[in-house]
């Protein structure tokens, strides 16, 4: 009894400073110190050390050794999701994609009730281009909890992307009905409105995106487009000045202003915007020189729209668009029946499989000026 005894003692006395030992090993751990936190955890061994360690070395972005101490948890206790899930959370932060479908592949076969592991599957298969597969996940973990937000922002963003309107709004409308404050839900919510040009309903979201802090220059790109659609220019001209000031080497930003000024008909600002957009354009002139061409011939000056358009079919002879403008432009004040008959023989030898108003136009005004050229020799 008293041998029984003293080993009851050591015992207790041997668990007690374990337990001390551990609970130095965790106050070290919560304040960050993961280094020395590790090796406390060292000394006192066992599963829950080795997964504490596994923590650490992942705090410290360690990740390689984090990962065989998850691992060696794992195959250990192969019934502990939280050491499986943590290990599957950063097997995907290291692109180790396979690995990570393992694992969550795993825990949605043991709790197939969990859209946490649903949802990481997903992004598994995501990342695999397993397009099919990750829907279907990121389905099931909506179906097992409708408010999963991560779920429900990859099917509306894939959606958005794919430009399935209605599927995109079903699952935007859904997040926003949890939560009406998500920044990435309103951002897609614009830009599906944007893409089917409801510019009108599209501006308050990209405006509140804003208000939010994403400012980020495709949100304001999308939003001065938005308003000049909507024919509020003094406001788009705003957004582009953002723009600007963030950057101004950008040609898109001035060609985009300069259709601004060119809508309110203030046509020589439009050409200071694009001649400042060629300025800066690298390396290919096609876009200013052919807005150039359209704003020349807006004011009935067709030698100058032809001259642009000669220079932008010099800049790119692959621009079918660019070519029939030549042609036609000619057309518009030239005298010379046979040259304006070879601009629009040469367009159908070199686009014949061009856009059918092309074809037709230019067939039909090739026979009404060989036409008159017959009569006029006769």
């Amino acid at each position: 009894m008293k041998h029984l005894f003293i080993l009851i003692i050591l015992l207790f006395s041997r668990a007690e400073a374990q337990t001390s030992a551990f609970s130095i090993a965790d106050s070290l751990y919560t304040i960050g110190n993961y280094s020395k936190a590790i090796n406390e955890y060292s000394k006192v061994g066992g599963l829950s050390s080795a997964l504490q360690i596994a923590r650490s070395y992942n705090a410290i972005g360690n990740y390689e050794k984090a990962i065989k101490q998850y691992q060696y948890v794992v195959d250990e206790d192969v019934v502990n999701q939280l050491a499986q899930l943590e290990l599957g959370k950063l097997l995907l932060k290291m692109n180790r994609f396979e690995e990570a479908k393992s694992v969550f592949t795993n825990l949605t076969d043991v709790n197939t009730d969990n859209p946490e592991f649903q949802f990481y599957l997903g992004e598994a298969n995501r990342n695999l281009n397993l397009s099919e597969e990750s829907l279907e996940q990121y389905k099931k973990a909506i179906s097992l909890d409708s408010t999963n937000l991560r779920s429900l922002f990859q099917l509306a963003k894939y959606y958005t992307i794919k430009r399935e309107r209605d599927n995109a709004l079903k699952y935007i409308i859904m997040g926003l009905n949890f939560y009406e404050n998500d920044v990435s839900l309103i951002n897609l919510h614009a830009l599906v409105l944007f893409n089917d040009s409801q510019f009108e309903k599209a501006i308050p979201l990209f405006e509140k995106v804003i208000e939010l802090g994403k400012d980020k220059d495709y949100v304001y790109e999308k939003l001065g487009i938005s308003y000049n659609k909507n024919w509020e220019f003094n406001k788009a001209k705003e957004a582009y000045a953002v723009l600007l000031k963030r950057d101004d080497t950008n040609s898109q930003t001035y060609f985009d202003l300069a259709s601004v000024y060119q809508k309110e008909s203030k046509l020589d600002s439009a050409k200071i915007f694009i001649n400042k957009a060629m300025a800066v354009q690298k390396p290919i002139f096609v876009n200013g020189y052919s807005q150039l061409a359209y704003i020349a011939r807006e004011q009935k000056d067709f030698k100058t729209a032809f001259k642009f358009f000669e220079r932008a079919h010099l800049e790119d002879n692959s621009d079918a668009r660019v070519y029939y403008n030549l042609a036609t432009t000619y057309d518009q004040f030239s005298t010379d029946l046979q040259k304006k008959l070879n601009y629009y023989e040469n367009f159908l030898k070199h686009y014949p499989n061009e856009h059918p108003f092309y074809y037709e136009t230019a067939r039909k005004r090739i026979s009404e000026l060989k036409e008159e050229i017959h009569f006029t020799k006769e």
